[in-house]
């Protein structure tokens, strides 16, 4: 099993807090009937929370994302141009205002045209915005 893979299933046991509450809100389909899967391997890369069908990333971000903004403007970049949309929000977003959260995630996979489910990013290369979200309580 290579390296990325064998990560993202130690990360997937391991949640933390704020990643098993958003959890409970994307699972089981509650999204629109959008499916979600959780500490997917992607590239070299991990997403906190993927839809394949809604080419959309939902990543929860702690202090140490304050530290690491070239490496996530990086990642964020190569999964953009695998057609996905990036929906970053801060862990005291979730704590604070997961209705909000979950509204804003629900909008973004209702509001988007989709052109191409796959994994590979075919033909979803329109969707090319990255959302910093900042949700107020």
């Amino acid at each position: 099993m290579d390296k990325t893979r064998l990560r993202a299933r130690q990360v997937r046991r391991n949640p933390t807090e704020v990643e098993w509450l958003l959890w409970q809100r994307l699972r089981f389909w509650q999204v629109g009937g959008f499916k979600f899967r959780r500490q997917q391997p992607l590239g070299d890369y991990i997403a906190d929370f993927v839809c394949f069908e809604g080419r959309l990333i939902v990543e929860i971000d702690g202090g140490q994302h304050a530290d690491q903004k070239d490496y996530d403007k990086k990642r964020d970049a190569w999964l953009r141009d695998q057609g996905f949309i990036v929906l970053r929000f801060w862990n005291s977003d979730v704590l604070q205002n997961m209705d909000g959260v979950f509204q804003v995630i629900r909008k973004n996979l209702t509001s988007t045209p989709f052109l191409n489910s796959s994994p590979q990013g075919e033909g979803g290369g329109q969707n090319k915005n990255v959302f910093k979200t900042v949700v107020n309580p």
